[in-house]
């Protein structure tokens, strides 16, 4: 896990309200991952926008019935992430409506067409 440098640590993480994570950012201070001063704050609607940053990827494994172990799910969800990250226009030089561009993009990496 990459250490969180002053100018790069989180101010405040912003999350539902699910149990699960004041134990974790606990752990990660703990550890030194995060700063003793990063506030955790649960509240449902502060975290819309990175409940809807993840629908996708819930839609997509959710008809695959999970994944089997951590490490195939760490890289498929790469996978789709990265794939997202191309569709979004998130690349330099290929636009986000840019079809053809995408596809030349994916072909230079794996050198296959889609």
């Amino acid at each position: 896990m990459l250490k969180n440098t002053p100018d790069r640590a989180p101010r405040v993480i912003n999350v539902d309200k699910n149990p699960a994570y004041p134990p974790a950012v606990e752990e990660l201070k703990a550890d030194g991952a995060l700063p003793d001063q990063c506030q955790l704050r649960q509240c449902k609607y502060l975290n819309n926008v990175v409940e809807q940053d993840h629908r996708f990827i819930k839609r997509r494994v959710n008809p695959g019935l999970g994944f089997f172990s951590f490490r195939t799910a760490r890289r498929t969800i790469l996978g789709y992430e990265t794939m997202s990250i191309i569709r979004k226009g998130q690349v330099v030089g290929v636009g986000k409506g840019d079809i053809q561009g995408q596809v030349r993009f994916v072909e230079g990496l794996f050198g296959v067409a889609a």
